[in-house]
């Protein structure tokens, strides 16, 4: 069976000057049919490329699903009179998230279980759910396409009866204000999140109440409620200027207050305390700095620091909490909020993720995170504020004989062109370390988001076959810093590009993987990393896999009318500037495939995707077929129900993971 063959049609771009061809433009409308006859034709390819590997792939679910405890149950928190905790079910997709009253002895309440809020769904996503103050309602917002336009719905946990009227075309966040007043956000032509409503329980929808809009579209609205109960908290969020505003819950008429104005290029981020407000800010701070704000009164509590990048801060009645990240790693520490002494804690491991837990409480005693490493399963601590004593409340299980001690992680150093410092996360087999193995290189570096080197009880068939697992942690994250954001953006986004080259080249130098023996992956930003690397280098690796890859760059960041375009000029930079237009071509994935041999590529996308349209991989790999030389496979899958995420539930997931697992094994595996 011959790839399927994308009609061209001749359409020339000029911008600034410059001709473009774009021949498989035509792709965009999935509303026309041949559009979803060839992306149809591409996933029947992908089934007749990959019918070899059927028996890897059902044996690959298989391990992965006997890994997992599928009866089980998170460790439960107190919000109120109520002891929260979600489970699973053997056999159930998703989650079930229940209370008991009192204690764990008391019977169980069933708040929301979204295997049946998900009944004869495709796709279902549980966005957010938020019980009322008083513990009698609960309001979320769903998305059952993955085209992340959500529905509002409110259930009386009393009787089951819901609220008739279900508000569509919502964003991510919404918030009680008091116990019959609900917050939620709109979206606009572009769905972006640019209002904020105020809505009554059971009244008709034309009288809700508009509580903010902003019509500048670098700014992202959300809403959320502040531990301590007082105020609901509004933000206006761009890529480099934040607006965070409150409105006090026993005064919800009220005009919300800004915390601090808004200045381009200040970013602050607000948590709500006894007395006044804590705020990480970046003014004059590039890594952040900790204020006390009450009133007119600032007092700064943290410096600046060059070495220390302060992330974010979270206030209980006698503590503040600090994440930040140091020499690449995540750190925790307690402030007390009326000595301002500090307490930090301490993690032993080369490489680690660290993330908040529930912690609803705001005159709680002790804070809830959970750790875990490439190796180490994930693991609930509480952790007392007062002298840092430890509890284990949850390990997480990991079935079929797992053991920890057989593998080791480690913490590596490239040395990037320019002589920088880059730091590599690597877990594998303890018997392979002076041995040429096959290896899996993990790259995204975008957004300032930071790749953790956190556990996946799926990535153990990977290293039980022999196959190293590595992170490659470039510039456009914020492992190091914002400056290591700063120089992995506009002018300066190569660098994340060239990083991961020569991540993927100090791999290989070491002798701990060879060409032959080495894939890579990236989704989303990832993905344009990789498109953008194998243009640089397709000689670098055997097998790529890129999913819902953002390949089409200049293309998309033309056109205002895409969810993420305006946004993301104070990321990618504007290409209705010359000089940004051409910096962001020269690096282009779709604009610079070239007759070249490139590796074996698996490629993914989902029909109603709103961040990566799926016609970006789909212009992409018809682009491939038509340039591209030699025999290597160039395969693409798209999730013809689906959004960004790919398949919904944990059954799903897994299924997508072993499609990949299993590419990447048939090229790379021993």
């Amino acid at each position: 069976m011959k790839p399927p063959i994308a009609k061209k049609v001749s359409v020339t771009h000029n911008d600034h000057g410059i001709e473009r061809a774009d021949p498989y433009g035509w792709l965009k409308n999935k509303q026309q049919a041949d559009v979803i006859t060839h992306l149809e034709a591409e996933n029947a390819y992908t089934e007749v490329m990959m019918h070899h590997t059927e028996g890897l792939r059902k044996e690959l679910y298989n391990e992965m699903l006997n890994r997992i405890q599928e009866d089980d149950t998170s460790a439960p928190y107190q919000k109120g009179d109520w002891w929260c905790y979600t489970k699973t079910v053997s056999g159930k997709p998703y989650a079930i998230h229940c209370r008991r009253k009192g204690d764990m002895e008391a019977p169980e309440q069933v708040i929301l279980d979204e295997n049946e809020l998900a009944s004869g769904k495709d796709y279902y996503h549980l966005s957010a759910f938020s019980v009322s103050p008083d513990h009698n309602y609960v309001a979320w917002i769903e998305d059952s396409d993955g085209a992340e336009q959500f529905v509002l719905r409110v259930r009386d946990l009393r009787t089951g009866s819901e609220d008739e009227q279900l508000i569509t075309g919502l964003k991510w966040s919404l918030a009680w204000g008091d116990n019959e007043t609900v917050f939620y956000v709109r979206g606009d032509h572009a769905q972006r999140p640019f209002q904020i409503w105020k809505r009554k329980l059971f009244s008709p929808p034309e009288s809700d109440t508009l509580v903010w809009e902003d019509l500048d579209e670098r700014f992202f609205l959300s809403v959320r409620r502040s531990r301590n109960g007082k105020f609901v908290v509004l933000s206006a969020v761009s890529k480099v200027t934040s607006d965070v505003r409150v409105l006090p819950t026993d005064d919800l008429q009220a005009e919300p207050s800004p915390v601090l104005a808004r200045n381009q290029g200040i970013e602050y981020s607000v948590a709500c305390g006894t007395q006044g407000f804590w705020v990480l800010s970046n003014e004059n701070a590039q890594n952040f700095k900790l204020l006390q704000v009450n009133g007119s009164s600032v007092t700064e509590v943290i410096s600046h620091d060059e070495s220390v990048f302060l992330e974010s801060v979270q206030a209980f009645a006698q503590w503040v909490v600090i994440w930040y990240r140091q020499d690449g790693l995540r750190g925790v520490r307690f402030i007390d909020a009326h000595s301002l002494q500090a307490k930090h804690l301490h993690f032993p491991d080369e490489a680690y993720q660290l993330s908040s837990s529930h912690n609803p409480d705001f005159n709680a005693t002790e804070y809830r995170l959970r750790y875990s490493s490439m190796i180490t399963p994930n693991t609930t601590f509480a952790f007392a504020f007062a002298d840092r004593s430890r509890r284990t409340l949850k390990v997480t299980p990991v079935k079929g004989g797992y053991n920890p001690e057989e593998y080791v992680c480690r913490r590596l150093w490239a040395t990037a062109r320019d002589g920088t410092k880059v730091p590599i996360s690597i877990a594998h087999k303890a018997d392979l370390s002076n041995t040429v193995s096959p290896t899996l290189l993990y790259g995204y570096g975008s957004y300032g988001s930071s790749y953790p080197a956190g556990f996946r009880s799926s990535w153990v068939s990977l290293l039980e076959r022999g196959v190293c697992v590595a992170i490659a942690h470039i510039r456009g994250g914020s492992e190091m810093g914002r400056q290591w954001y700063e120089n992995g953006k506009f002018f300066h986004k190569k660098n994340t590009f060239r990083d991961f080259i020569d991540c993927a080249s100090f791999l290989i130098s070491q002798g701990i993987t060879s060409q032959e023996q080495l894939a890579i992956t990236g989704g989303s930003a990832g993905g344009l990393l990789m498109g953008a690397v194998l243009n640089m280098r397709p000689d670098l690796c055997k097998a790529c896999v890129a999913r819902v890859p953002f390949v089409d760059v200049v293309n998309t960041m033309l056109d205002p009318n895409l969810p993420l375009t305006v946004i993301e000029y104070e990321e990618w930079g504007n290409p209705n500037e010359k000089e940004v237009f051409e910096y962001m071509l020269s690096y282009s994935p779709y604009d610079n495939v070239s007759a070249v041999v490139y590796p074996h590529l698996m490629v993914t996308a989902g029909l109603n995707d709103p961040r990566v349209g799926y016609w970006e991989p789909a212009k992409w790999v018809a682009r491939l077929r038509e340039m591209s030389v030699g025999d290597n496979s160039l395969i693409f899958k798209t999730h013809m129900g689906a959004g960004h995420s790919g398949a919904s539930g944990r059954y799903g997931y897994l299924e997508d993971t072993a499609w990949m697992f299993a590419f990447v094994l048939d090229h790379i595996g021993n």
